[in-house]
Formats: structure tokens, sequence, C-alpha cells
């Protein structure tokens, strides 16, 4: 009955005074920092507007622009052979240089639907690193919750087993002076194993956690601040 009463009243301790949510933005920040996903979403986006840029530039595809250098003195002889004579003329309407300017219809009106193309890729891009900064969020929140908890139980059943092996000695001194029962003291004996055994169980569980909260993190949790 009394190992069963510090049982009881160490599981009646509560979790909730330790989470932080300060320090859980703080964890959130580093995971959106240093998860190799985020930085692949981010890269996309990156990618998505230069295809918006490269896709603008498509408009001046659609131009094309010449010119055409005519020389003043650009002459040219021609032979009449039925006179036997030689004429000197100038067969160049306009002199100098000439501009000309080109407007490619085709890739005109497939510049537009390209440019919408890149635009809604680039949406596409901007949702889906929205809905990974939710689903990060929720499972960093997820393991340091796990965290706190594993926490939480490996203080229930450190105390749980310091209770019992205080309760122990007792047993064993009044044992030792014949005020308690052998099969009693043993009965202490396996309760006290198993309380370490249970406290050895959750260091366990809160490394596991520790572990799985600093993989999403990209960094050691020492190392928030």
């Amino acid at each position: 009955m009394c190992l069963f009463q510090v049982y009881t009243s160490a599981a009646q301790e509560s979790m909730m005074s330790d989470i932080s949510y300060p320090y859980l933005e703080k964890l959130v920040a580093a995971a959106k920092t240093n998860y190799p996903r985020i930085k692949m979403y981010n890269d996309k986006v990156l990618q998505a507007k230069t295809g918006i840029t490269k896709a603008e530039l498509g408009w001046f595809n659609a131009l094309n622009f010449t010119y055409l250098y005519s020389p003043n003195n650009s002459t040219t002889a021609v032979v009449n052979p039925t006179l036997s004579s030689t004429a000197i003329v100038n067969p160049s309407l306009l002199d100098g240089y000439q501009l000309g300017v080109y407007l490619n219809i085709g890739s005109l009106l497939m510049t537009s639907p390209t440019v919408k193309i890149a635009r809604q890729e680039l949406n596409i891009a901007l949702d889906n690193q929205a809905e990974y900064d939710l689903n990060i969020e929720a499972i960093v929140k997820q393991r340091y919750f796990e965290y706190v908890k594993q926490i939480a139980i490996l203080g229930i059943q450190t105390k749980n087993a310091e209770s019992i092996g205080s309760s122990l000695q007792q047993m064993k001194y009044k044992f030792e002076k014949g005020e308690e029962s052998l099969d009693d003291y043993n009965k202490g004996i396996t309760f006290y194993a198993a309380a370490c055994q249970a406290k050895i169980g959750a260091e366990e569980q809160v490394l596991v956690a520790k572990s799985s909260l600093e993989e999403i993190i990209g960094e050691k949790l020492e190392d928030v601040k």
C-alpha cells in the first residue's frame, strides 16, 4: 500500500508547466531555416520567379531589328552590247543606313501563355512552400510536446524509484530487526528493481524524443538559444 501511494502521488504531476512556447517558436524557426526540404521549397520559389523573368523576356523574341548600309557613292557599271558602250548607274534608292523592324506574330502569340504558365508555376511553388511551412511547424510542435512528455515521465519514474528505494531501506532495517517478513522484503526488492528498470526505459525515451526533435530542427537543442 505504501509503494502504491508513492506511485499514484507522483503520477498526478503535470507536464503543462514545463512547456515553453517562446522556446518552441525558436525551434520552429530553426527548422524552417535548417531543414533540407524547406530549402528545397525555397529554391523552387526562386526558380519559378526566374522562370517568370525568362518568359517575360520572350516578348523581345517577337521583334527582330535589322539594318542595311548603302554607301552614297555606290555605283554599278552596266554594259550595253548593242551600243558598245558602258553606263554608270546608281541602283540604290536610299543611301546611308537603313533600319528595319520585323514582328514575329507566332512568337508574340506564344509569349503571353508562356508568361501566364510561369506565373501559375510561381503560385504553385508558393502554395507548396506555405503548406510545408505549416506541416513542419506541426511536426516540430508534436515532437517538442513528445520530448517534454518523456521528460515529465522520466521525472515521475525517477521520483518513484527514489521513493521505493527509500521505502526499501526502511523495510531492510525492519527486516534486520525481525519486524518485516522475508516475503515482504523480497517483494520490496522486486518493486524497486521494476522501478529502476522503468526509469532506465524512460531515460531511453527521452533520448529518442530528443534525437527526433533535433532531426527536424537541424541542430542540437543546446544550440537553440
